[in-house]
């Protein structure tokens, strides 16, 4: 096991199924073209060795699978299919949500039981206007079908000044009327948005006035949450709970114990760092000769976390999963 000289160590993998995606978010890519897979992805045979490898180096012990999007990816059955046999404590998802109901069976089988679906308001102009892609009634309908099967969601939401900060009322309210826990995640400085700061100030809105706006309507007290939690909680009474990753205004750098895995090959120890540790070449070697190199970069990777607070990064979000 690899610690730093804070405690931290690498519990949580994210892995980047595909870079590919059916939306173009404004807030993660600047131009509007949807992402597209790239010609050296690993196989969905690479990339369950990785995680056999990552959780026997590192001791992982929860898995989230992201992308790009990755229900659109042709490697998502074979994948859940031999994660799910790997003894995780926990696997989970993050999508957009536009296939889910297509895919819900297939999540389902595979043992799936907590999903992350991002959704950004309730109006359909709006929804058009951010995602530049998908179809906001597909989505919700998405939603229902997970929650009538019993699967637990997380709905996640980037609020954006000029955009959809009329709909962080609307959007709590529906949450706790379905069941589903919102999280508000604060604008993060990525891709090209660390480049122009100027249009991350103009959009950017922090958990006060968030709570603020909140508080208004609704009585709500801190509810707890795991040491290593990204997401600040709280509680409505009588109706739920709703978080806020607040990584501007209460960075959690400190206990942060996720590390990435792109699509590529490339571990990512840190979104605030432009580094990155090609493990790519190692996973079509045996375990006896890949492990000692993996602990290497392992140790590289949690040396570049952060040691306060988040300060930007250069990569486009979406390839290395959120």
């Amino acid at each position: 096991m690899i610690v730093d000289r804070q405690g931290r160590r690498f519990r949580n993998l994210r892995i980047s199924l595909t870079a590919a995606c059916n939306y173009a978010c404004t807030y993660c890519v600047p131009d509007g073209k949807r992402l597209v897979a790239a010609q050296d992805e690993l196989s969905a045979e690479a990339m369950l060795r990785g995680v056999a490898y990552l959780i026997e180096a590192a001791g992982i012990e929860r898995l989230r699978i992201t992308g790009g999007e990755p229900l659109v990816s042709p490697k998502l059955d074979s994948f859940l299919r031999g994660v799910s046999q790997l003894g995780l404590a926990d696997i989970s998802l993050t999508s957009n949500g536009q296939l889910l109901a297509r895919k819900l069976p297939l999540l389902l089988e595979c043992g799936m039981r907590r999903l992350n679906i991002s959704l950004d308001t309730l109006d359909t102009e709006a929804f058009r206007s951010i995602a530049r892609g998908g179809d906001l009634a597909t989505v919700l309908d998405g939603l229902q079908q997970a929650r009538a099967a019993g699967l637990q969601v997380k709905v996640n939401m980037v609020p954006l000044r000029g955009q959809n900060l009329d709909q962080v009322l609307p959007m709590l309210d529906y949450c706790l009327a379905n069941g589903f826990e919102l999280r508000f995640i604060e604008l993060m400085r990525m891709g090209h948005l660390a480049r122009d700061g100027n249009s991350f100030q103009r959009q950017f809105v922090g958990m006060p006035e968030l709570l603020g706006m909140i508080g208004q309507q609704h009585d709500f007290t801190q509810a707890s949450a795991a040491l290593d939690a990204t997401a600040l909680r709280y509680e409505i009474p009588g109706q739920g709970f709703f978080g806020v990753i607040a990584n501007e205004s209460v960075p959690f750098c400190r206990t942060c114990s996720r590390l990435r895995l792109s699509s590529t090959g490339w571990l990512h120890g840190c979104l605030s760092s432009s580094n990155r540790h090609y493990v790519g070449d190692l996973l079509d070697k045996p375990r006896h000769q890949a492990l000692p190199a993996l602990q290497g970069l392992l140790l590289k990777a949690l040396g570049d976390k952060q040691e306060i607070a988040f300060s930007g990064g250069a990569t486009v979000m979406k390839i290395i999963g959120g």
